[in-house]
């Protein structure tokens, strides 16, 4: 399968997530969304993440190994930043600040000092599905992209996840996250809300609401095994 072709240049890997979202490559907001990516780029802008890494977030973490979800908007709209995990950025880019305020909680919650760097692919690897809602944006423009159907494809991500008969970790930070995660299942995956680790709202309780060790005990509870927060030194991820 390969998906939005022409831009994207990787199937999507796995019997999970490419029988349980290919028929969503079928949809009319698919072929859509295919067209106006194209484009956009016919037109000359640029687009972030580069086409190959738009689907990074599935092509990291397999359906079956996902343990934690957690939930963007979309993605940073700035050079060389964006690299399809939410939150992530590449090497050599200054690290955001909602994730500051992140390594911020992590370091509070559990001990770990601070990465160097902002790139995540080493959660990713361990089973964190980095999702945005969004999974592509103008050079520029936050939120460029919203409302051209990449918020349906990304639900179907999500409803994939709630059906797993394993649990999983939802973390979900701010309303717009809140809102997006509202049609899972309580009875069987852990949902942790906060608000959002942006500057704007970090102190209103996103600083010690401690969902990163609360996932791991719930994961160790049911013999999961725990995500590992420390960075590398060496991040997982290259520069492009």
């Amino acid at each position: 399968m390969a998906p939005l072709e022409g831009l994207a240049q990787q199937p999507l890997p796995g019997r999970g997530w490419s029988e349980r979202l290919a028929d969503e490559f079928r949809q009319p907001y698919m072929a859509f969304l295919a067209q106006f990516l194209a484009a956009e780029e016919a037109a000359g802008k640029n687009i972030y993440p580069p086409a190959r890494q738009i689907f990074n977030a599935l092509n990291s973490t397999p359906l079956e190994q996902v343990k934690v979800v957690i939930l963007g908007q979309d993605p940073y709209h700035g050079p060389c930043q964006a690299h399809g995990l939410s939150f992530s950025v590449l090497p050599g880019t200054r690290t955001p600040p909602s994730l500051v305020n992140m390594f911020k909680e992590i370091r509070s919650d559990l001990g770990i000092q601070p990465s160097a760097h902002g790139c995540l692919q080493a959660w990713a690897d361990q089973g964190v599905l980095l999702l945005n809602s969004v999974l592509t944006v103008e050079q520029g423009r936050a939120g460029a992209h919203q409302g051209m159907g990449w918020e349906e494809f990304t639900n179907s991500v999500i409803a994939a996840v709630n059906e797993q008969d394993q649990g999983v970790v939802f973390m979900l930070w701010g309303s717009y996250a809140h809102k997006k995660g509202r049609g899972i299942d309580h009875q069987k995956h852990l949902v942790l809300k906060a608000p959002h680790p942006s500057p704007l709202s970090a102190y209103r309780g996103f600083f010690g609401c401690q969902h990163f060790s609360k996932a791991n005990r719930w994961l160790d509870e049911r013999g999961l095994g725990a995500i590992d927060w420390a960075l590398p030194q060496r991040p997982c991820c290259s520069p492009r």
